[in-house]
C-alpha cells in the first residue's frame, strides 16, 4: 500500500522518458508512430506529450513532437536525478530495516 503510489509515479517517469527518447532520435514525430515505436496505447502517448510540453521538454510543431527548449539542460541534470532518487530508496530501505529490526 505505501509503495503503490511511489512504483505509479516512478512507472509515468519511465513511460514519459521512453517517450522523450523516441522525440529525440526519430522527432518531429506524430502521436501515431510514437505509439508503434513504444508500443504504448495512443491516449498514454498523448498524456505524456502534454506532460513532456508542460516541462518544456518537447513541443508540438506542424510535423509533430520536436524536442523543447528545456531538452538540454533536462539531459544535463538527468544522472544527478537519477542520483538523488538512488539516495531517497537507499535511506527509505534503511529505515524499512530499522523496523524490522524492532
Amino acid at each position: 500500500m505505501l509503495f503503490e503510489q511511489a512504483v505509479s509515479e516512478l512507472d509515468l517517469l519511465q513511460r514519459h522518458l521512453a517517450v522523450l527518447k523516441v522525440v529525440a532520435a526519430r522527432g518531429p514525430i506524430g502521436i501515431l508512430k510514437l505509439s508503434d515505436a513504444t508500443g504504448m496505447e495512443v491516449h498514454k502517448i498523448r498524456y505524456s506529450l502534454r506532460i513532456l510540453e508542460q516541462n518544456g521538454l518537447i513541443r508540438p510543431s506542424q510535423q509533430g513532437a520536436v524536442l523543447g527548449d528545456n531538452y538540454t539542460g533536462f539531459m544535463e541534470t538527468m544522472e544527478q536525478n537519477f542520483r538523488n532518487l538512488e539516495n531517497i530508496l537507499r535511506t527509505v530501505e534503511e529505515q524499512g530495516k530499522q523496523i524490522e529490526e524492532q
